[in-house]
C-alpha cells in the first residue's frame, strides 16, 4: 500500500470544522442564481457556453478552488471532498436538465421511442417486423427495465425523467470508482482528485439516456470487483468467498451483454490486460465474460450480427476511419470548431498529465500497474472497428478510470512508501529540534521553499481549474444541435398523431425529437444520408426531386416533408448544407402546387405531398 507524503496545513492554527462549506455553498448559490437567469431561447453556435449567466463560471471557479484546498488539507475528512464532487456533478450534469424545458439529444428521444414501441407491442420484435430497429430488440437489457419503470411510475413516457439521466448515470459511477482507487491507495487526496478528474474529463457524452450509460457503469463495477476480490491476496482468503464474487460479476456481466454491443468487447480486453499482471492471473472473470458474450451473440443477437458481420470484417485495421472527417461529420463554423478543440485539448491534457504521473510516481508505476494496464487496454480497439467513426471517443471513455488516477498523481506530491514517510517524519522532528536551538543555513532557504510550495499548490490548481472550465464547452458546446424547444416537439408530435400507418416522413436528417416515433408503422427517409450526388439534385431542384422521392406512397398513407430547427442546426454545424441551401429547399417546397402546408411554428414546417395530379412549377 502506498500513500502521499504529508502536506503542511493549508490554514495555520485551529479553524472551524465547517469552513469548507463556505465555498461549497457559495458556489451552489451562484449556480442557482445562474440557472434562474440563463436564457436558452436563442442558442448560438457555442451552445450553452454563451447562454449561461456569468455567475455560473464564477461558481464553478469557487467550487474548484474550494475543493482543491479542502482535499489537500490532511485535517479534513473525506466527507467534504465527496460533497464537493457531488456539487460538481450538480453544476455540470444537472444544469441542462434545469435550464432546458425539454430533454436533449435526438438519440435519447430515439431510445424513448424504442421503449414506447416495447410497451405498445408488448414484447420483442423480429427483424422482419421492424427492420433495422430490430437491433434494439436484440439487446433489450436497458429498454425492458425502463419500460417497466415507466409503468411503475405511471408516467406517459420515459421523456418525463430522461433529462435527469446524465446526473443519475454519473452517480452510478461514483461507488465503483472509489472502490477501484481505494484498492491502490488510502490517501483521500489522490482518491478524490482522481474522481474529480474522471468526471471533468468525461465529456464524451455517453451518460445520456442510453444503454451504454448503464453498461459503462456496470463495466467499471466489474473492474472494481475483480481488482479488489480476484487478486492473489483475495484468492488466498478462501474459495467460498470467491464463488460469491463470481456470482456477483456474472450478474453484472449478463446485464452488460444483453444491453450493449461494444462494452463487453472493451471489458474483455481490459480483463485480458489484467492477466498480464501477476497479481491478477485469475482467468475466471475473463472466461466468464467471453462465454456469456458469445452465448448471446450466437443466439439472440445472431440476426443482427449475421447482417453486420461483412462490414465489421472490412473495417478491421482501418485506423484512418477513426480519425478522418468527411461529409456530414466536419465541424463547421467558429463555434463548432472551438467546441471541438476544447474537447481535444481537455482529453489531451488529461492524458499528458497521466503520462507525467506515470513518470513522476515510481511507486505507483509498481503498486498501481493494474490501473495502468486498464488505461492502455482499449487502445487496440482503434484497429478493430471504426464503430461509426465513434471508436476514438469510446476508447477515450474506457481509458479514463486509469488515466484519471495517474493524472491526479501528477498534480500531487511524489508518492512514497509508508516506511519512507515514517523516516521523513523522523528527520523532520530532528530538523525542528535543531531549529529550536538557533538559526541555521537551512532556515535561510525559507522564502525559496515558500515559493516552491506555492508552485506546488498554484500550478496544480490552475490545471484543475482549466480542465473543469473546459468541460463546459466540450460537453455543452453543441447544444444548439442537441436542444429541441417545446415548439419543435409539438410540431413533430402533431405529425405522428395524424400520420396513418404506412406513411413516409422525409426530412433533411434525423436530428429532431420523436424522429423514430411509431417506427413500427411509419417509414423514414433522411435525404442528407443519401449519396452526395442525390443531395446535389435536391438542392438544384428541391420540390421536383423530393416529390419524385415521395411519390410511391399510396392511400390512405401520406408522404410528409418535415424541416425543423434541430435539422437546420445539425446540417449547418456539421458541414452538410448551409442555411441558405436549406432555405432554398423549404421555399421551393412551399411554392410547389404538389405540396400543402399542414402546420408550422417558430421551430419548423410540416408539408404533405398532395396525392392528386398536379404540375410542378
Amino acid at each position: 500500500m502506498t500513500d502521499l507524503s504529508d502536506l503542511p496545513p493549508v490554514w495555520p492554527g485551529r479553524r472551524a470544522l465547517a469552513w469548507p462549506g463556505v465555498p461549497l455553498f457559495a458556489a451552489l448559490a451562484l449556480w442557482v442564481y445562474a440557472v434562474r437567469h440563463t436564457d436558452v431561447s436563442r442558442l448560438d453556435d457555442y451552445g450553452l457556453v454563451t447562454a449561461l449567466h456569468p455567475t455560473f463560471w464564477a461558481g464553478l471557479a469557487v467550487l474548484t478552488t474550494g475543493f482543491w484546498f479542502t482535499v489537500r488539507d490532511p485535517r479534513r475528512r473525506g466527507g467534504w471532498a465527496a460533497a464537493y464532487v457531488l456539487g460538481l456533478l450538480v453544476m455540470e450534469r444537472a444544469t441542462q436538465a434545469v435550464v432546458y424545458p425539454t430533454p436533449l439529444y435526438a438519440w435519447a428521444w430515439k431510445h424513448e421511442a424504442v421503449i414506447d414501441h416495447l410497451l405498445t407491442a408488448g414484447g420483442l420484435q423480429t427483424a422482419d417486423q421492424v427492420g433495422d430497429m430490430a437491433v434494439y430488440d436484440q439487446w433489450p437489457g436497458f429498454f425492458a427495465p425502463q419500460a417497466a419503470l415507466v409503468r411503475l411510475l405511471g408516467v406517459d413516457s420515459a421523456a418525463m425523467f430522461m433529462a435527469w439521466w446524465p446526473l443519475a448515470s454519473s452517480l452510478m459511477l461514483l461507488l465503483p470508482l472509489l472502490l477501484i482507487y481505494r484498492t491502490f491507495t488510502e490517501d483521500r487526496r489522490l482518491i478524490w482528485t482522481a474522481v474529480w478528474l474522471f468526471y471533468v474529463a468525461n465529456w464524451v457524452g455517453q451518460d445520456y439516456f442510453s444503454p451504454q450509460s448503464v453498461a459503462y457503469a456496470l463495466h467499471v463495477g466489474v473492474l472494481a470487483v475483480v481488482l479488489r476480490r480476484f487478486g492473489r491476496s483475495a484468492v488466498r482468503r478462501g474459495q467460498p468467498r470467491q464463488a460469491v464474487w463470481t456470482v456477483v460479476i456474472t450478474v453484472m456481466l449478463v446485464a452488460i451483454v444483453i444491453s450493449h454491443q461494444l462494452t463487453p468487447g472493451m471489458l474483455v480486453v481490459c480483463l485480458l490486460a489484467l492477466c498480464l499482471s501477476r497479481r491478477y492471473r485469475d482467468w475466471v472473470p475473463v472466461v466468464t465474460t467471453v462465454v456469456i458474450f458469445l452465448a448471446w451473440c450466437l443466439t439472440a443477437a445472431l440476426p443482427f450480427l449475421s447482417a453486420a458481420m461483412p462490414d465489421m470484417i472490412r473495417s478491421v485495421g482501418d485506423v484512418g476511419a477513426n480519425v478522418e472527417t468527411g461529409y456530414g461529420a466536419t465541424p463547421t463554423g467558429t463555434g463548432a470548431i472551438a467546441t471541438s478543440w476544447a474537447a481535444r485539448l481537455l482529453s489531451g491534457s488529461v492524458l499528458l498529465l497521466a503520462a507525467l504521473g506515470v513518470l513522476r510516481q515510481r511507486v505507483l508505476r509498481h503498486r498501481a500497474r493494474p490501473l495502468l494496464l486498464i488505461a492502455a487496454a482499449p487502445l487496440p480497439m482503434f484497429a478493430a472497428s471504426s464503430y461509426g467513426s465513434e471508436m476514438i471517443f469510446r476508447v477515450l471513455l474506457f481509458m479514463l478510470p486509469g488515466a484519471a488516477f495517474f493524472a491526479a498523481a501528477a498534480l500531487l506530491p511524489k508518492v512514497r512508501t509508508l516506511a519512507a514517510d515514517a523516516a521523513a517524519r523522523e528527520a523532520g522532528s530532528r530538523q525542528a529540534a535543531a531549529a529550536a536551538k538557533g538559526p541555521t543555513k537551512a532556515n535561510a532557504k525559507g522564502p525559496a521553499q515558500g515559493g516552491r510550495r506555492w508552485l506546488g499548490v498554484g500550478l496544480p490548481l490552475a490545471a484543475l481549474l482549466g480542465g473543469t472550465l473546459a468541460f463546459v464547452p466540450a460537453y455543452s458546446g453543441k447544444d444548439r444541435i442537441n436542444y429541441f424547444p417545446p415548439q419543435e416537439v409539438a410540431l413533430v408530435r402533431q405529425l405522428f398523431d395524424q400520420a396513418p400507418d404506412g406513411s413516409l416522413v422525409v426530412a433533411a436528417n434525423r436530428n429532431y425529437p420523436l424522429a423514430y416515433d411509431s417506427y413500427g408503422s411509419v417509414d423514414h427517409y433522411w435525404f442528407l444520408d443519401d449519396a452526395r450526388s442525390h443531395v446535389d439534385r435536391i438542392v438544384q431542384k428541391p420540390a421536383t426531386t423530393l416529390a419524385s422521392d415521395m411519390a410511391g406512397v399510396e392511400r390512405p398513407a401520406r408522404a410528409y416533408f418535415l424541416l425543423t430547427q434541430g435539422q437546420l442546426a445539425n446540417s449547418e454545424m456539421n458541414g452538410q448544407l448551409t442555411k441558405a441551401q436549406l432555405d432554398r429547399i423549404r421555399k421551393s417546397v412551399a411554392a410547389s402546387p404538389r405540396f400543402r402546408l399542414v402546420a408550422q411554428n417558430s421551430a419548423g414546417w410540416l408539408y404533405v405531398l398532395k396525392q392528386s395530379e398536379g404540375a410542378e412549377r
